[in-house]
């Protein structure tokens, strides 16, 4: 299913200031490596457990005709977390999968093993962390989520929203195959075939950044989508109003952030940089939000490019952002240092 998890974990080393004392470890020191590749696992470390999988491709955003790069985002974004403070209480747990690399097949089937991925690591009780990757890697996400509430809702059908943090609508048409640029109509497609609600919220939507053709299609699939200038000018309360109202009709939640919702200042290395993206001091609050509703199965993040990088702080950004995600879950958890 996955290559060697030794490489990925290559990735977690740091400054230790004590081998002993917990309190004065980092991320580096608590992540365990796991193989999903095992028939039989029994993880039993821990009473909120986070897995991380990296999904290597930038086949998605080189078919969207983006700037490739994204294919290292997971090893970076490692490196950027591995200083991070065990800010939670020991029974939070920190596992690496590895990752899925697809240097000698498709996207499809890469987005296929993600899937598989996915749904295994929420069948050990696991909550994923996805590391992409273009935001192609949010199709195989989702359908590992779906495969796996498929299981729990037995006869009746799963209904899982999608929370996106993202300049994009990401709902091109995809007749010569999926990219990072159609994942929400595929998703969409895929809905309408199982007969399931389709719920997807996209948050920081550009104007100069969608065609015409792209917001008349999310009207036509009934899209619930805030603007960037929606939230840089109007007010926090009205936007988590417009959050809660769309999670209200939905069961469970997954949340996924494309790097490119974030200004350049923040976030230069991407595939599309954004000139007038969101400041995180704006984005952190709805997605602490949206976690506390606790609804949310899972999280993945993506077009993280290194090659674009400027003193990898895209990267630290995303790291940053999975620190808020696992210390405010440990909270909920009641779970906190």
């Amino acid at each position: 299913m996955l290559t060697n998890y030794t490489d990925a974990m290559k990735n977690w080393q740091g400054r230790v200031d004590s081998t002993t004392d917990y309190d004065a470890f980092r991320w580096h020191q608590w992540v365990k490596p796991i193989d999903l590749n095992q028939d039989t696992l029994d993880v039993t470390e821990g009473k909120l457990k986070f897995c991380f999988i990296g999904f290597c491709s930038e086949l998605g955003v080189e078919r969207n005709k983006g700037r490739i790069g994204t294919a290292l985002g997971p090893d970076f974004t490692r490196k950027a977390m591995s200083g991070l403070p065990c800010a939670f209480s020991k029974e939070v747990a920190l596992y690496d999968a590895g990752d899925i690399h697809l240097d000698h097949i498709t996207l499809e089937e890469g987005q296929k093993l993600l899937g598989n991925a996915v749904a295994k690591i929420m069948e050990l009780g696991m909550f994923p962390i996805v590391l992409g990757g273009g935001h192609e890697t949010t199709l195989g996400h989702y359908k590992g989520e779906m495969t796996h509430a498929w299981k729990k809702a037995g006869v009746n059908k799963p209904d899982m929203a999608i929370v996106s943090f993202d300049a994009h609508f990401d709902m091109r048409p995809y007749e010569n195959g999926g990219s990072s640029g159609s994942m929400f109509l595929q998703i969409a497609d895929y809905c309408k075939k199982e007969g399931l609600k389709y719920g997807y919220m996209p948050i920081g939507i550009q104007r100069h950044s969608n065609t015409v053709s792209l917001f008349k299609k999310a009207q036509e699939l009934g899209v619930d989508y805030l603007l960037a200038k929606d939230i840089q000018e109007g007010s926090l309360a009205t936007a988590l109003e417009r959050v809660d109202n769309f999670l209200y009709k939905h069961e469970s939640a997954y949340i996924t952030v494309c790097t490119d919702v974030f200004s350049t200042a923040f976030a230069p290395g991407v595939s599309a940089p954004q000139a007038l993206g969101l400041d995180p001091k704006d984005v952190v609050p709805i997605m602490k939000h949206v976690l506390r509703t606790r609804k949310v199965r899972g999280f993945d993040i993506c077009e993280i490019s290194p090659r674009f990088d400027q003193d990898s702080s895209t990267a630290k950004l995303g790291a940053v952002l999975i620190f808020m995600l696992v210390t405010t879950m440990a909270e909920l958890w009641d779970l906190e240092y």
